[in-house]
């Protein structure tokens, strides 16, 4: 089952704002260890992944209204 871009994206987008939110936790508990920059590495490809991924919805949206 195909799930439309928008909705990919903001899942992306949640999906980024948890692992920063975990990176966080993480720093105040043990400092700037291997695993803090891992999530934040996560965070970072998720957060570009889902607004790339919303941009395309618009686009593809846009696309379809110049055709009709």
């Amino acid at each position: 089952m195909r799930r439309s871009p928008l909705i990919s994206g903001f899942i992306h987008i949640i999906l980024a704002c948890l692992f920063t939110y975990f990176a966080i936790e993480n720093v105040n508990e043990y400092g700037w260890d291997f695993f803090s920059y891992i999530l934040i590495l996560l965070a970072t490809f998720d957060f570009g992944t889902g607004i790339r991924l919303v941009g395309l919805h618009f686009r593809i949206k846009k696309i379809i209204e110049q055709k009709k």
